[in-house]
């Protein structure tokens, strides 16, 4: 199997360690251990390698799924990964919407044959109807990010059941990496909820702000998710057994969680917007915590803002570049990260622009 070098991963691991901020991170500020429970016992496998049964279960409800039908991963990376591996061989064929996070295409492309289709700038809109004419007979899957990552872009419940409709006329599994839903004020339904062709994968990385533990699951229907587990006995067999003790009571405590980490995206949302207005930089307004944002005039692309952005005031971005090179107009800005973090990060870059 040759998989393309992940780009955006590449250029973190040339500039995140050395620099004083990082603007690029996708995810929001992480939670202590001081609120958990650590204590699990014997440090074993996880028993079954699927899952506490009576957790997937609890998981599963949220899709209207029985156990069966969920398995844990070492986040929304594995069961992405796994869910690619159980649907797809070479004779098959996928489509994926972009711009989107790399791993939801190049596994693919990995694999199968790929077609991708392109949301439509500045809006980010998904044309349904676009990727119902890039399907064939042989598409097993079609790949969406709601919200988007990295253009914020949340599609409504409208457009999104029109898409899974038009993939079960026609057999194909619409697969949706939802890692954000639970910031969206309201929510949308997730896909594994809308029917037999619907895969759901997320995680309590983003929403929950756990990206240490690397926990997360597969909602979908059972073949699908057997088909995962087996190709989970040759990855990590199973998800670690404290990162499931604590995932546990995250999600038992969603409540208090979730709607705290909502209003750090609200406040930190609004310091970015006002940021960009002063700059006369543009976005399309997002759901989450990445805006995409077009590069100032002056810079030959996204790779050149950002690098000289991190040499000269030690803030990293994401180039829009490292998503496809139709993308090269725009970075990635992530916003979930402490308040003063990013105050004092959008004050290092309203210098750089100062002075470019």
């Amino acid at each position: 199997m040759d998989i393309a070098p992940f780009e955006l991963e590449r250029w973190f691991a040339e500039y995140e360690h050395e620099a004083d901020l990082m603007l690029a991170e996708s995810g929001i500020r992480s939670l202590s251990t001081e609120r958990f429970d650590l204590d699990v016992g014997e440090l074993g496998y996880v028993i079954p390698t699927n899952g506490d049964p009576e957790f997937r279960a609890e998981v599963g409800a949220r899709y209207d799924r029985p156990a069966e039908e969920v398995l844990f991963t070492c986040g929304a990376q594995e069961a992405n990964y796994l869910a690619f591996h159980a649907l797809l061989d070479e004779d098959d064929h996928a489509v994926v919407v972009t711009p989107t996070y790399q791993a939801l295409h190049a596994v693919p492309e990995a694999i199968a044959d790929v077609t991708r289709v392109e949301l439509e700038p500045p809006e980010w809109d998904l044309d349904v109807d676009a990727v119902v004419d890039a399907m064939q007979e042989n598409t097993e899957v079609v790949v969406l990010n709601n919200p988007n990552n990295p253009t914020g872009k949340y599609h409504p419940q409208g457009e999104v059941e029109d898409l899974y409709e038009a993939c079960a006329e026609r057999d194909t599994y619409l697969l949706c990496d939802e890692v954000y839903r639970l910031l969206a004020e309201e929510p949308i339904d997730p896909v594994a909820s809308l029917g037999e062709y619907g895969i759901s994968t997320s995680s309590v990385t983003k929403s929950f702000g756990l990206a240490g533990l690397r926990f997360g699951w597969l909602a979908g229907p059972e073949a699908v998710v057997d088909a995962a587990w087996g190709w989970k006995d040759y990855t990590t067999i199973s998800a670690g057994k404290i990162d499931q003790h604590v995932a546990k009571q995250a999600i038992d405590d969603q409540q208090s969680i979730v709607p705290a980490n909502r209003e750090v995206v609200r406040q930190n949302h609004d310091l970015v917007a006002d940021f960009l207005d002063e700059h006369g930089l543009d976005w399309h307004d997002p759901v989450g915590v990445n805006g995409f944002v077009t590069v100032p005039e002056g810079f030959e692309g996204s790779r050149d803002f950002c690098r000289q952005v991190v040499e000269e005031v030690s803030v990293v971005l994401a180039p829009g570049g490292c998503f496809g090179d139709a993308f090269d107009g725009y970075f990635r800005i992530g916003f979930g990260l402490p308040t003063e973090e990013l105050a004092d990060g959008l004050e290092r870059l309203d210098d750089f622009l100062a002075e470019h």
